[in-house]
């Protein structure tokens, strides 16, 4: 039987494990999907920042610098760029014109999902190697550590 010590040493040694496998694993998605971000001169912070405008009706500036943790000035230049790709629009609050919110258009969506759909085709290839049991596992672990990244 393992002492606390030599647990925690454990679980520290497959964590490592498993941030190498996180590391290595989005670096491949991430050079496979430079090739569709650059058909399209979208740099990634800018198809991250489409990927939340997708899920949301719109975002504020300071909501968008606070997810993208980027400064204020730097989400105002990633959205000018966006904006002129027509990927988004901004638009004003009716109660504040000073509020300027910014939600994606239909192009944008487009490529969202797009990216997405390939990113998709390469799960299925991997998942179709594995058997019932292993997907439901993979599926399972995944759904918590999403829910421990959405909530940190």
């Amino acid at each position: 039987m393992q002492t606390a010590e030599e647990n925690k040493a454990t679980i520290r040694k497959d964590a490592g494990k498993l941030a190498d496998f996180i590391m290595f694993t989005q670096r491949s998605f991430l050079l496979n999907l430079s090739k569709e971000l650059n058909k399209g001169s979208v740099s990634y912070a800018q198809f991250f920042l489409l990927g939340y405008l997708a899920n949301e009706n719109y975002l504020t500036m300071t909501d968008i610098s606070k997810k993208m943790g980027h400064s204020t000035a730097a989400a105002t230049g990633l959205v000018d760029r966006l904006e002129k790709l027509g990927y988004v629009q901004r638009l004003h609050a009716s109660e504040d014109r000073r509020k300027v919110m910014v939600e994606i258009t239909p192009k944008g969506i487009e490529l969202v999902e797009r990216i997405r759909d390939d990113i998709t085709a390469s799960l299925v290839e991997l998942m179709v190697d594995l058997d019932d049991n292993e997907q439901e596992a993979l599926l399972k672990t995944y759904g918590k550590i999403s829910t421990y990244v959405r909530s940190n």
